[in-house]
């Protein structure tokens, strides 16, 4: 099974978003299926075969997130955080602007879905191979 200092691991290779393909595929070698990030403290919950489960601790004291969400403001800063521009700090702080409460990868559907704080999807991407 896999352990919070493997995918620590795997984290501190990504710069950006440009990095997100190659560290989804890292995690996937570990074992893991899916992963729910929580916005507001920066805690990851990890699902791997057999049902195995890890808890990441929260990153960072919570942050508010909008109760206004914006689909248009969250795809704007997933693009430029795609092409490099911003960081993985900078990336959650704005998806909290934009009221993404979470989101969830699913590395078997290669999929990651942004939800609000209503658990309305605000975002579906296919993540690239």
């Amino acid at each position: 099974m896999f352990t919070i200092d493997q995918i620590r691991n795997a984290h501190s290779k990504v710069k950006s978003g440009a990095d997100f393909p190659a560290y989804i595929q890292e995690l996937k070698s570990l074992g893991i299926q899916a992963y729910e990030h929580m916005v507001g403290d920066g805690s990851i919950h990890y699902v791997g075969t057999d049902n195995f489960r890890l808890a990441a601790p929260p990153k960072w004291e919570a942050r508010m997130i909008s109760q206004t969400a914006s689909a248009d403001q969250l795809k704007q800063s997933l693009q430029v955080h795609q092409q490099g521009q911003s960081d993985y700090p900078t990336f959650c702080q704005q998806a909290a602007e934009a009221g993404v409460d979470k989101w969830i990868v699913d590395m078997e559907a290669m999929k990651c879905v942004y939800y609000d704080g209503k658990g309305n999807e605000l975002l579906s991407e296919d993540i690239p191979e």
